[in-house]
């Protein structure tokens, strides 16, 4: 009868430690999406089981040992991907945030996106000609209207005009992004946490601020660099460089992707 019982116990035991390094591998990859990172972690968690169950203690101890050192390596080499760990970011989102994703409780407006973005195009060509530095933001399924609170409410249809208007130098409303919902400019002069990922080459703030908030939200951000005039657009935690014959491509694919996912999740 107590062999039977300490059976049933190591049986236990055994499916408690495998649910436990399961919910371990999940949980890094959704954060990290690395895979090579992950196989580690997976390769020391079988020779910690096959030690465990061979009662080999002193090899199962240094495997645990060697697993937790993968472990918090994963967090430390990807520590920009974990902040949503221990800070919230300024529109609210916490890791439940990041893994469920925040539904836009604004209903889709019906507009002309072809028209709509060929306004941003001769906004944006135009100020990367003059090298005005501009970000624009836009908002697809994520809500950002608490990000919205620390600028100027706008709320005017988009423009070519009224965006090169906000960021002519020398006006009130040029510093910060302007962020876009549907064909109206909600607000401009906002500002964005910027990202903590170590980057390669000189970036100023306003690519910092764009890879901060592509790395929080769904959103497509614009940038034109004020020193050199180019291009860039920001989103799903990526920076791409783009020229002005491929701007208009890559910026509809771009929120073209963003609504569809919108569908697909709607969906199910």
């Amino acid at each position: 009868m107590i062999q039977d019982f300490s059976n049933i116990s190591i049986l236990v035991s055994f499916i408690l430690v495998i649910l436990l390094f399961l919910g371990i591998d999940a949980f890094t990859y959704v954060l990290v999406k690395k895979l090579r990172g992950v196989l580690l972690c997976i390769l020391c968690e079988v020779l910690f089981i096959i030690f465990w169950l061979f009662k080999l203690d002193f090899a199962y101890i240094t495997s645990a040992i060697i697993l937790t050192v993968c472990f918090l390596g994963n967090i430390f080499c990807n520590i920009s991907d974990f902040r949503l760990l221990f800070n919230a970011v300024p529109n609210g989102k916490t890791l439940l945030g990041r893994l469920r994703r925040e539904k836009n409780p604004h209903p889709e407006l019906i507009f002309d996106r072809s028209e709509m973005y060929h306004k941003v195009e001769n906004a944006v060509l135009t100020l990367s000609r003059q090298k005005i530095g501009a970000l624009i933001t836009f908002e697809t399924n994520d809500d950002l209207t608490e990000l919205m609170k620390n600028g100027t409410v706008i709320n005017a249809p988009v423009t070519s005009e009224l965006l090169q208007t906000i960021f002519y130098p020398g006006t009130r409303l040029h510093d910060g992004a302007c962020v876009v919902r549907g064909d109206k400019i909600l607000a401009a002069s906002v500002y964005f946490t910027p990202t903590n990922r170590p980057l390669t080459g000189k970036f100023g703030s306003r690519h910092r601020a764009a890879y901060g908030i592509c790395e929080t939200t769904d959103s497509v951000t614009i940038i034109v660099s004020e020193e050199t005039g180019r291009i860039s657009i920001a989103f799903d935690g990526e920076l791409t460089p783009v020229t002005p014959d491929s701007f208009l491509r890559i910026f509809s694919e771009d929120m073209a992707t963003a609504m569809n996912r919108k569908s697909q999740e709607e969906s199910e």
